[in-house]
């Protein structure tokens, strides 16, 4: 079935969203010309159809970060006729005003990665392309007046988010630079995942929920054996749980919006000058022949 709407979420996120009445219909993997993308859910709501992609692995953390292939899952959405994604990612915090269980959309990113595939154009002098605005900002308003509306525990409307290598978390002093940088966030996945979202003339935004405070920010006794080596606390850990009931509730409360949602920002046509000089055809799956 058609669609043009596409989540990307954290392990198993398909099974909340079915959880608050959501119907699975289908999965597959697609092969594209940069591998073989994720497991894609085509799921229902409210006759409304959409894609949902695990980045990390169907049933457990299967691949870290720097080893998601990005650029065959988002070829893989697009060529099911995806043209919006929301992306939920879960960072750290870098200031105490933004806690462990709030939700974050940010608005702009610092890219730290080193992913070796940071374009769908390696060797060619495609993809020169503005980033004003890199987070498509008629998806970033939708989502923060769903939020707003809907969520009551502490929400920001926009953020700068830093996107690291991974796996490892980041070093006191590595925390310390991206503060003074003006970061908000810190996390593993926004980067090279909205970049390559923007080559291929797809909206983007980011629904984030941190779920840590970075190195350095909190005091934090090393814990041994736990899941960020005591980095959250258990009554943190009991609020995100919380959380992430709540965000599959208002992702699928925005799937009428979103698909009559009209695309009147600029990521549409983030390529236009490139097919006007001849270098691409209309059809983005003839860009990699």
């Amino acid at each position: 079935m058609p669609t043009k709407i596409g989540i990307i979420g954290r392990v198993g996120f398909h099974e909340k969203l079915e959880k608050y009445g959501a119907s699975h219909i289908k999965q597959q993997s697609v092969n594209t010309p940069f591998g073989k993308s994720a497991q894609l859910h085509s799921m229902i709501y409210r006759k409304v159809t959409f894609l949902v992609l695990s980045r990390h692995g169907e049933s457990g953390y299967d691949i870290s970060a720097p080893y998601v292939n990005y650029r065959a899952n988002l070829y893989a959405l697009k060529s099911k006729g995806v043209e919006k994604v929301i992306a939920v990612s879960a960072p750290g915090s870098l200031k105490k005003e933004i806690p462990p269980g709030s939700v974050v959309i940010p608005d702009d990113v610092i890219d730290r990665s080193c992913s070796p595939h940071r374009t769908f154009f390696e060797g060619k002098g495609i993809g020169v392309i503005r980033m004003n605005e890199p987070f498509c900002p008629s998806l970033r308003a939708m989502l923060a007046t769903e939020i707003d509306m809907n969520f009551k525990g502490p929400h920001f409307e926009g953020g700068i988010y830093v996107s690291t290598a991974g796996p490892r978390l980041e070093t006191p002093a590595e925390v310390k630079e991206y503060i003074g940088t003006g970061g908000d966030l810190v996390g593993m996945t926004m980067a090279p995942e909205v970049f390559l979202a923007r080559e291929l003339e797809t909206c983007y935004a980011a629904l984030c929920y941190p779920v840590n405070f970075a190195e350095g920010v909190a005091e934090r006794p090393y814990s041994e054996g736990v899941l960020f080596e005591g980095l959250s606390t258990g009554e943190e850990f009991k609020t995100i749980e919380m959380i992430e009931e709540a965000i599959p509730q208002l992702i699928l409360n925005m799937m009428p919006k979103l698909e009559v949602l009209v695309r009147d920002c600029n990521c549409k046509n983030a390529l236009l000058r490139y097919k006007h000089r001849g270098d691409l055809p209309d059809n983005f799956k003839d860009w990699f022949k």
